[in-house]
């Protein structure tokens, strides 16, 4: 398997070659040259696989044995998802008859991005460490530098995942004044000296335009060996395809006459990763029906989904999108407010994103869909990447795109999208808690459940909901304690807050402070800071 940009350089590269490069050169994402069919067996022979051996499966559908083994994969999996807290590393959680929740938030830092940053941090280890081992004696070894922008949870999962590992310096940047107090001490508490975190002026979208900028300048790149930990990175979408699988078999195991049933994935969705992921198991042969993108405030998916335009500000309701409200008051869990760049500050800070740059992927896909029908495949994917490429420009220029009638009835073809505001959002938190499953959202997930809700009424008998919970509600501890509040049973100490928590907020803490959203002090950080061929970290 080999891969290639979205927007149309000739390289393919390999896998490895793929995880280390993250980002392409000409500004594109990577995608799969194809997208394999499972085997003609998979329901039957992956029945009652754990996550280990599914992963192992569908990994290896990307992989090249070449690459990497079966046997090294298995032992890269083991390792990647021994630190989670539950057996089934993401498991499913019944509500009511026709809604489960998959809580993906087990892992080291109760976010489901370390679902795929365990993993991309140990990839990362083990291509450096293979092609260290070739080297000479006296050969200067390989280093990787990786960079990121966070909205809270990616930071500290990255952070996590490459914590002193040789080789490897890792730089995240999250916006000041932000993101949650917990995700903020996570990230900043960790002080291994390979691990930097830098506190910039701005917003998320600044962060993530920074480490774009950065990885398209080819000498910085190639003097510091740039990796990339956002869900740009192609590992990161595969990881999380697993889940979907796991998910579907044990669904099938808890549900009568599972044959006649159709799942509804239902993905509290910002950066369009988490959501493309189950797009993949889809294409792939997994039997579910249109995925639900549930957004906030910052709906520029579902005006899409709308629309057919995709575009940072809504051209037909000015700064605002219909229906829209002020944030909520106490949403301090995620400073992301709204600023000239038209980001709002919302109770689910994660996703309160003004671009998703996942959605390239999927834009890529619907353009080769709608290429000319006769044509080869390869004029065919030549024609899509030109097209992406033109759209991407468009939204940098003029920031929107218009795409044609075509290409929206197909993306709605799979996909539907509802947009939930803050008001919402707590009256679900305090809806699930008071019901006999007694469940305690953070504020993401309950943005599933609420986009859930709404459509549940017009969805056929068949139809069971999944919705997938993103972050552990102890990380988001403001918006679900003003949700609950004046409910006598609910005790924050006592129902969710994990030991883990415990005594983070006042522990001894790193941060560089970034005074102004530019790429120069970015890179002079990174200079500065930069491990050292051969060295674990640097200390600040």
């Amino acid at each position: 398997m080999k891969y290639f940009s979205t927007r149309g350089a000739d390289q393919f590269l390999s896998f490895e070659e793929t995880v280390l490069a993250g980002l392409a050169p000409d500004g594109g994402l990577y995608i799969p040259e194809h997208i394999p069919s499972l085997p003609e067996n998979w329901q039957t022979a992956w029945k009652d696989y754990s996550f280990v051996d599914l992963s192992v499966e569908v990994l290896s559908l990307y992989i090249s044995a070449d690459e990497i083994s079966k046997t090294e994969l298995r032992t890269l999996v083991e390792k990647s998802y021994s630190t989670f807290r539950h057996p089934d590393i993401t498991p499913l959680k019944k509500l009511t008859e026709k809604t489960y929740v998959l809580e993906l938030f087990h892992g080291p830092t109760f976010a489901f991005k370390d679902v795929a940053l365990q993993l991309l941090g140990n990839l990362f280890e083990f291509f450096l460490k293979r092609r260290n081992a070739r080297k000479q004696p006296g050969e200067k070894p390989e280093k990787l530098t990786v960079v990121g922008a966070t909205s809270g949870d990616t930071g500290s999962a990255a952070i996590y995942g490459l914590r002193n590992k040789a080789n490897i310096s890792i730089f995240i940047l999250h916006p000041k004044g932000r993101v949650s107090p917990i995700q903020e001490a996570q990230m900043t508490t960790v002080t291994d000296a390979n691990v930097h975190n830098l506190a910039v002026h701005g917003t998320f979208d600044d962060c993530q335009d920074i480490v774009k900028s950065l990885f398209a300048d080819r000498e910085f790149n190639a003097t510091h060996r740039l990796g990339a930990v956002n869900s740009i990175n192609w590992a990161r979408i595969l990881a999380q395809t697993v889940y979907y699988f796991l998910s579907y078999f044990h669904l099938r195991r808890q549900v009568p006459n599972s044959d006649a049933v159709e799942i509804q994935y239902v993905v509290p969705t910002g950066n369009f990763g988490d959501i493309l992921a189950g797009y993949y198991a889809k294409r792939m042969g997994l039997p579910m029906g249109r995925l639900g993108v549930a957004t906030n405030a910052n709906d520029i998916l579902a005006r899409f989904w709308r629309s057919g335009a995709y575009e940072k500000v809504d051209s037909g309701a000015g700064a605002s999108a219909p229906g829209a409200s002020a944030p909520a008051q106490g949403a301090s869990d995620g400073k992301q407010a709204a600023d000239a760049s038209g980001v709002r500050e919302t109770l689910s800070p994660a996703m309160d994103i003004l671009v998703s740059s996942n959605f390239e992927r999927l834009l890529w896909y619907l353009a080769f869909e709608g290429a000319a029908q006769g044509a080869d495949v390869e004029a065919r994917r030549k024609a899509a990447s030109a097209t992406i490429a033109d759209w991407m420009s468009k939204v940098k220029s003029d920031g929107r795109v218009q795409v044609p009638v075509s290409v929206l009835e197909l993306a709605r073809r799979d996909f539907f999208a509802e947009r939930v505001s803050d008001e919402q959002t707590l009256e679900t938190i305090k809806y699930y808690f008071d019901s006999d499953a007694h469940y305690i959202a953070d504020p993401h997930t309950a943005v599933g459940l609420r986009a859930a809700l709404t459509v549940a009424p017009h969805n056929p008998p068949e139809v069971t909901q999944v919705v997938l919970s993103t972050a552990h509600p102890a990380k988001f501890s403001e918006a679900v304690t003003r949700a609950l509040q004046g409910s006598p049973s609910f005790d924050f100490e006592r129902d969710i807050l994990p030991p883990e928590f415990k005594g983070l907020l006042e522990r001894e803490r790193r941060v560089i402070d970034v005074e102004a959203p530019q790429v120069d002090l970015v890179k002079k950080v990174i200079e500065k800071y930069a491990v050292p061929a051969g060295e674990v970290g640097a200390s600040v």
